[in-house]
């Protein structure tokens, strides 16, 4: 039986990521401590695990270990330093490789062109999809059947994209058409393909990969991702509460936040527009699924959440609009994701 000590002896070890922020990671050996060397491109908590079998599997996170590791370490080119010796009875193996895990929970915020849009932290979890309980009688059959995803971790948007946020990115503003003059409502009147071409833009001007929210992203946020209190609407059973709909809305959308957040600190995702997801639409399948991402082809793509002209049944966390990925109409519109 060879204890951990051994790598003093024969230094077989290797170093990789575990998160998409952190790169050019190594180790090497300086007597009895092994240093850990790492770039990170955006402050994060790090975690450092230890295999001992190769990297088939990874232990629990080394404790002995100093320098560039623990809560909002910053970015830049970092070194931990582990001290072997201290944690000599805790593994066994003679073939050591370390991973670098990166956690950023806190909710992130950018500016393009003076405009301000934060992005909230979503931590990724299992959850029933479709037609629950809550949902009652309002469901629609394409609603069925309920079926289990799991999905990592992202970011998804705060708000709607304003009409403020599509000017500073576009140099346009297509609201005009219908709700002129209000920034901080929401964007609408923009098609799937319209949001592409922001989208490009964005990135573009972000560095970042902002995309749409899949359809389960997006309802595993309404619901209040892991932190869900099993609410028919996001955020509450009274739709008054959190969403702008036909009853209170006076048939027009209305600023963004005005409403109660969702469990995770998200505002109107039931009601004021309906919000264009990336996925084709298609029917649901019984089976479990991981971070699905929908039909591969299709003709319409998928809209949730209900909007200011619909009723309290079509802002439900579980019902599915559809529309012509060039279709624009004063109800649409759209906020963003970004994976870690």
């Amino acid at each position: 039986m060879k204890y951990i000590f051994s790598l003093l002896l024969i230094g077989v070890f290797a170093a990789t990521a575990f998160a998409q922020n952190i790169t050019n990671v190594d180790a090497y050996q300086n007597g009895k401590q092994v240093y850990i060397t790492y770039t990170l491109d955006k402050n994060a908590d790090i975690t450092i695990y230890l295999s001992a079998d190769g990297g088939n599997t990874y232990n629990a996170a080394l404790n002995n270990v100093s320098g560039d590791v623990g809560k909002n370490v910053a970015s830049g080119n970092k070194t931990a330093v582990w001290d072997v010796l201290a944690d000599r009875d805790r593994f066994v193996g003679d073939n050591f490789r370390f991973k670098v895990k990166a956690s950023s929970e806190g909710n992130q915020t950018f500016t393009i062109g003076g405009v301000r849009f934060e992005m909230i932290y979503v931590k990724g979890g299992t959850f029933t999809m479709g037609c629950t309980s809550e949902q009652g009688s309002d469901c629609e059959s394409d609603e069925k059947p309920a079926h289990q995803v799991t999905l990592t971790d992202y970011y998804i948007g705060k708000f709607e994209v304003t009409q403020e946020l599509w000017r500073a990115v576009m140099g346009s503003d297509p609201s005009e058409l219908y709700f002129k003059g209000c920034d901080e409502c929401p964007v609408e009147n923009v098609s799937w393909n319209d949001i592409q071409v922001f989208l490009l833009k964005l990135n573009v001007k972000t560095g970042k990969r902002f995309r749409l929210p899949t359809e389960a992203e997006w309802e595993y946020a309404a619901r209040g991702g892991n932190k869900s209190n099993g609410y028919k609407y996001s955020g509450s059973n009274t739709i008054g509460n959190v969403g702008w709909y036909t009853d209170n809305s006076g048939s027009k959308t209305h600023p963004v936040g005005q409403k109660t957040p969702n469990e995770l600190g998200i505002y109107d995702m039931s009601g004021n527009v309906w919000e264009w997801c990336q996925d084709w639409y298609g029917d649901y399948s019984s089976n479990s699924q991981t971070n699905p991402t929908g039909p591969s082809s299709g003709s319409y793509r998928v809209l949730r959440g209900g909007s200011w002209g619909d009723d309290a049944r079509d802002c439900r966390v579980s019902y599915r609009n559809i529309g012509a990925p060039g279709n624009r109409n004063s109800s649409r519109g759209f906020r963003v994701l970004l994976l870690p």
